[in-house]
């Protein structure tokens, strides 16, 4: 044997051993079938159809995000108005997209809209005379304006929904757009491994939406007839009554609560950075806890006037349009602040969990939900394995029977192909799916289209009366660019399907890529390297068994 034949040997060799490592695991070598059955199903991740679990289709409520932003610009345009000393009946909300401000005077109209040209609300917000209404300005909101609320929003919820899934500890969960883009505002989520999704939806669903708002009354009401009682049935303008969440921790607190707040919220989920949250002990109040958070920019260039201004009276924190508790402003809070109330550790330790998380920028709403059971996955693996396996041992009998000998060679190419495969699917971290364990199969039968391809040119250069040696070299070389050109064109379109498709037509696309790459090694390297080594052994004037 040649330097350069043992070379590729131990090549070889090192991947063969380097793929069994990946698969099977280390220091936990397999002892047993038992163990090597656990250990590659703890190294092989099962997709949802495999290992079955829960399936859920949301949909983002956005325009609930666009109506948010309005408030919010209505509460700031008041506070603009009154400290510029701008006469005005009255600034009021329309609907989710337009704001009217009724009699402003005439002389004061030219410095209106020159305030809010200096504070950018023109970029956001058309301005026109509001029809009906004497030196009335209506604002439009721009729908490119509500383009980058509602995808900002959906972008948000993705990230916020993510990191509350990854929460659960599940393998390789899927959670990503659904539906037609920027029109259904769907997200699908699948949690591979996890059977019950009221579980999985009380960690999606929790804190949900995220607003800082007003206490506009001090004290709360018992009942929302209570409230609206007090106020001769009709609120104050710009407020609404919201109930108060109840907790059974709390020592005598059996009943409701429910509180007068401003409508607008001064901040939402989308102003609270995630990474900069965290609880400790409230120094203030020994035996209490609280909450540290840091805004973004933008929040707290608007949150820093109002805290100050507010000082010593409540400020409610809205999860899930139930008021979780209502703090009291103690100072002026700019881009940090602590949130401080009766907390004990366990509930300081929640809230900040959702406020780390982040909360959802919008409500959201269920569309569907399926839970694929394990049984049924168990079932999809037993066939999907007995299919390769079939397929496999057909493909090595005809290759035997046809190829003699060679044949021989065309098997070991085909196993260390799907040993490269399953490797590699283990060493990435790819999710075997139903549709994968199809692109295991068609790896299979492209492995032996190679190998035919090169046989069969091996064959006719030794009709055409060439040595073993030279009808091998021929044959390698001649059919190395009809494999490289069927191999290029497949992968390039099972990329499309990885980067167009979604869930289980990814698995395909995947074992399909990495199958015919490691076809292409196996079948022109390997298979080589076998005939080289044989040719090597056997005599010059030797018949080559093909």
């Amino acid at each position: 044997m040649t330097s350069n034949l043992k070379w590729k040997a131990l090549f070889i060799v090192f991947i063969v051993l380097l793929c069994l490592y990946a698969i099977v695991g280390y220091p936990n070598f397999p002892t047993s079938p038992a163990v090597l059955k656990s250990n590659f199903a703890h190294q092989i991740r099962l997709g949802l159809d495999l290992q079955g679990g829960t399936h859920l289709i949301l949909q983002v409520q956005v325009q609930e995000a666009v109506a948010q932003e309005t408030d919010q610009t209505v509460d700031r345009l008041t506070t603009l108005l009154r400290g510029k000393s701008i006469r005005y009946d009255e600034v009021r909300r329309v609907d989710d997209t337009h704001i009217v401000v009724r009699n402003v005077p005439s002389d004061q109209l030219s410095q209106f809209r020159d305030l809010l040209h200096d504070q950018q609300y023109d970029g956001a917000w058309e301005v026109s005379s509001a029809p009906g209404e004497t030196n009335g300005v209506l604002l439009t909101m721009r729908p490119t304006t509500v383009s980058r609320i509602q995808e900002n929003t959906m972008t948000q919820s993705l990230e916020t929904i993510e990191r509350r899934i990854n929460a659960l500890g599940l393998t390789e969960p899927t959670i990503q757009p659904h539906g037609r883009v920027g029109q259904d505002n769907e997200i699908l989520v699948q949690l591979p491994g996890e059977g019950d999704p009221t579980a999985a939806k009380r960690v999606i669903q929790a804190g949900g939406q995220l607003e800082l708002k007003l206490v506009e009354d001090p004290a709360p009401y018992p009942s929302e007839a209570a409230a609206l009682g007090a106020h001769a049935g009709i609120l104050p303008a710009g407020t609404e009554v919201v109930q108060g969440r109840r907790d059974s921790r709390t020592p005598g607190e059996t009943g409701e609560n429910w509180y007068l707040l401003s409508r607008a919220p001064i901040v939402t989920g989308r102003d609270i950075k995630p990474g900069g949250v965290a609880e400790n002990r409230d120094p203030d109040s020994p035996g209490q806890w609280q909450i540290n958070f840091t805004l973004t920019n933008e929040a707290a260039r608007r949150f820093g006037p109002f805290t100050e201004q507010n000082r010593g009276r409540q400020m409610a924190i809205v999860l899930e349009k139930k008021v979780y508790s209502a703090p009291e402003i103690r100072g002026r809070i700019d881009d940090t602040g602590r949130i401080s109330g009766n907390f004990s550790q366990e509930s300081a330790h929640e809230l900040a969990l959702v406020l780390r998380a982040g909360a959802l920028p919008a409500s959201i709403k269920y569309l569907e939900e399926r839970t694929v059971g394990p049984s049924l996955g168990a079932d999809s693996i037993r066939h999907g394995v007995q299919a390769s396996v079939l397929s496999l041992l057909v493909v090595m009998v005809f290759m035997v029977f046809y190829y003699r000998l060679s044949g021989i060679n065309a098997v070991l190419a085909l196993v260390l192909n799907l040993l490269i495969l399953l490797a590699a699917l283990a060493m990435f971290g790819a999710v075997l799916t139903l549709p994968g364990i199809a692109g295991v199969i068609l790896t299979i039968g492209m492995g032996v289209d190679s190998n035919v391809l090169v046989f069969e040119r091996i064959r006719e250069e030794l009709r055409n009366g060439k040595t073993a040696a030279a009808a091998v070299e021929a044959g390698f070389s001649k059919a190395f660019l009809t494999i490289i050109d069927t191999h290029v064109t497949t992968v390039v379109s099972a990329i499309f399907l990885f980067v167009f498709g979604t869930g289980p037509i990814r698995g395909f696309a995947i074992t399909l890529t990495v199958g015919l790459i490691a076809n292409i090694f196996t079948a022109i390297y390997v298979s080589r390297t076998i005939f080289q080594y044989h040719l090597a052994k056997m005599d010059r004037q030797g018949e080559l068994s093909i």
